[in-house]
């Protein structure tokens, strides 16, 4: 057959759906949030100055030792027990050889036949509720490699006049996640690519065994995509969009290459087994490197490090410290709020689900800390380009400010000068409202005659509501603001139009 990768035309979504299936594989990697690396004792953290976190083990020096990080272990034991899977009773650390311009050593310390959870699945939940199990073939512990920083206009190696290397990330512990190959999803697969991904970052979170931050690279996912005819029971060949770092990002690869592939088998091309890159920008993957097959890494067992041999009682020992299931946990919340799914999904979506549990368990209703979140405290945090937890809003806030609706104190607007005077440091919101003057004017004179003057200079208005156009009443509210500073019971305000009009409210 004729190789006409370069020259097909992807199809359209529906097109490729008609003619062909689609199979899915992910290889999530997750980094871990161990105080120390994986092998060595060196710093594991993110944003330090390059290569200061690095010592003679991460740089491959002769004769030193690595030591496996006991945290790091129990952390993947925990990560495979929460996936459903087996957990190994013996496992080893196997060399995974080829060059690394990023790793001194030139190999990565990974699992290869022993890895140290495996045959386990997950339950990932779609947009509209549907459940959809994910079965896993492996969780195994490994190392990251270094970071690249390629000088030249786009940033990328292509052009790149120079790179610089910082070994920062080297030896950060790793736990590569790999699925089974997954049939069945149809038009629904790069939905359940993104939801997948999602389950495992919310999962790792909920472990606190990552930070789980995508942007920074805690978790990242290979994303392998193959069709196959209609009807057909065997697979077609793969390809590897690596390190894809968003659930969009997901998704939208999954989409393009689902259609990439359809055009070019349908031109009667054939798929080459290679890795991808992806480019946000275009929403496009570019080929990277023909993907290497287990053999030509050449693994054999690390001489350096024992075996890690496990026991039931540590098994169990660490199975007891598992947290709720993150799917269990949202069919709760959602039912003991009374959100709307679509209320619910924003709240996910928002991440702001931690932030409201904790301010509804400190005595705010649901609808309130919703409110409050999902409003005011996400714009104030947008407008400062900070996450909306970084404002440093606590529970007690939230219902100290509700509070002070609830008693007519002050109203939406003025609630909302005040959370934003809060967060720039002024205070709590009473004394915030106290020594500013920011009650509502409900002092039946002052109102009064701020009234009498909107109606004086607004007759047409006038005019309409005693012709029965109560809703023209706005319109009288909006001067009231305006003269009493934002500060007018607007209840208040209506009750006394009304009143001077002779109309029954």
């Amino acid at each position: 057959m004729t190789d006409t990768t370069a020259e097909a035309r992807p199809l359209s979504f529906e097109e490729t759906l008609e003619t062909f299936d689609p199979v899915l594989g992910f290889e999530v990697h997750v980094e871990l949030n161990t105080a120390t690396k994986m092998f060595s004792s060196a710093p594991n953290a993110f944003g330090d100055e390059p290569n200061t976190n690095v010592n003679e083990v991460d740089l491959g020096l002769p004769g030193v030792l690595p030591v496996a990080n006991r945290t790091a272990v129990e952390s993947a034991i925990r990560l495979g027990l929460a996936l459903n899977c087996t957990i190994a009773e013996h496992c080893r650390f196997a060399r995974k050889q080829y060059f690394y311009p990023d790793t001194p050593k030139n190999f990565q310390t990974s699992q290869y036949d022993e890895p140290i959870a495996s045959d386990g699945w997950i339950d990932v939940e779609l947009d509209d509720g549907e459940v959809f199990r994910v079965e896993i073939e492996r969780a195994h512990m490994e190392e990251d490699a270094g970071k690249l920083t390629h000088q030249g206009s786009s940033g990328r190696i292509q052009g790149a006049e120079s790179s610089l290397v910082d070994y920062n990330r080297a030896g950060v512990p790793l736990i590569e996640i790999v699925t089974k190959p997954i049939v069945g999803a149809g038009e629904r697969a790069p939905e359940l690519a993104r939801a997948y991904v999602s389950a495992i970052r919310d999962l790792v979170r909920a472990l606190d065994i990552s930070d789980a931050r995508m942007e920074r690279g805690n978790v990242r996912c290979d994303a392998n995509v193959s069709l196959m005819p209609k009807g057909a029971s065997t697979f077609g060949t793969r390809t590897e969009t690596k390190n894809v770092n968003s659930m969009r990002a997901v998704e939208h690869a999954v989409t393009y290459e689902m259609r990439r592939h359809a055009g070019v088998l349908s031109a009667g091309g054939s798929i080459t087994q290679e890795t991808r890159h992806w480019h946000e920008d275009t929403r496009t993957t570019t080929s990277g490197r023909p993907k290497s097959d287990a053999d030509d890494y050449r693994y054999f067992p690390e001489p350096d490090l024992v075996p890690v041999v496990t026991d039931a009682a540590w098994i169990e020992r660490l199975r007891a410290t598992l947290p709720e299931p993150p799917a269990e946990r949202r069919r709760r919340l959602r039912e003991a709020w009374g959100y709307s799914d679509q209320e619910f999904r924003d709240v996910v979506a928002a991440g702001l689900l931690d932030q409201i549990e904790e301010t509804v368990d400190s005595g705010a209703s649901p609808a309130a800390a919703r409110k409050w979140w999902m409003g005011e405290i996400s714009r104030l945090a947008n407008q400062r380009d900070l996450e909306p937890a970084a404002l440093g809003v606590e529970p007690a806030t939230i219902i100290e400010l509700d509070g002070l609706i609830r008693e007519e104190r002050i109203n939406d607007k003025i609630a909302r000068q005040v959370l934003e005077l809060h967060v720039d440091g002024e205070g709590a919101p009473t004394q915030i409202v106290e020594d500013r003057g920011l009650e509502v004017v409900s002092d039946d004179g002052a109102l009064t005659a701020a009234v009498e003057k909107a109606m004086a200079e607004n007759p047409d208005v006038v005019e309409k509501v005693a012709g029965g156009k109560l809703k023209a009443i706005g319109a009288l509210i909006g001067p009231v603001m305006k003269e009493t500073k934002g500060q007018a019971d607007a209840g208040k305000v209506r009750e006394i139009v009304l009143a001077k009009l002779g109309i029954e409210g």
